[in-house]
């Protein structure tokens, strides 16, 4: 007899009364509803503020998509900003969701191998006045 697969939540926030998927099938499916920012609707210059469980990072969004990130890892590590592309976001495991950049219950990625806590919050600052960082 096989055991029944089991379940996995999808958290928005503190939230535990996510999307429920049971296989990578189902989070590939479910991926589009999800709310956050994706890379195809940001543009240089603007700006994501996300709270993790332990940091706040700040990524100014460049013209070639890459980001300036602030806070968390690399203000300890590195005592300062880093240019980084973001792999994407993951529910916590190795599935990784590559067009979404912040979501809250996702962990950010960056291309240095750095991943962050579960995202609590996700603020996005336009650039109103077409600068760049």
């Amino acid at each position: 007899m096989r055991a029944a697969p089991r379940t996995a939540v999808v958290l928005t926030g503190d939230d535990t009364s996510g999307v429920f998927a049971r296989t990578l099938t189902r989070l590939a499916t479910a991926a589009p509803d999800l709310e956050g920012v994706w890379r195809r609707d940001v543009k240089s210059g603007d700006w994501i503020v996300a709270t993790t469980r332990n940091s706040t990072y700040t990524l100014a969004v460049q013209d070639d998509l890459t980001v300036v990130v602030t806070g968390g890892w690399f203000q300890r590590a590195e005592a300062g900003s880093r240019r980084v592309h973001v792999n994407g976001c993951t529910w916590g495991g190795s599935a990784i969701l590559t067009g979404m950049l912040a979501a809250p219950g996702m962990c950010i990625e960056f291309g240095n191998g750095v991943r962050t806590t579960r995202v609590r919050d996700v603020e996005v600052i336009r650039d109103v006045a077409g600068r760049a960082h």
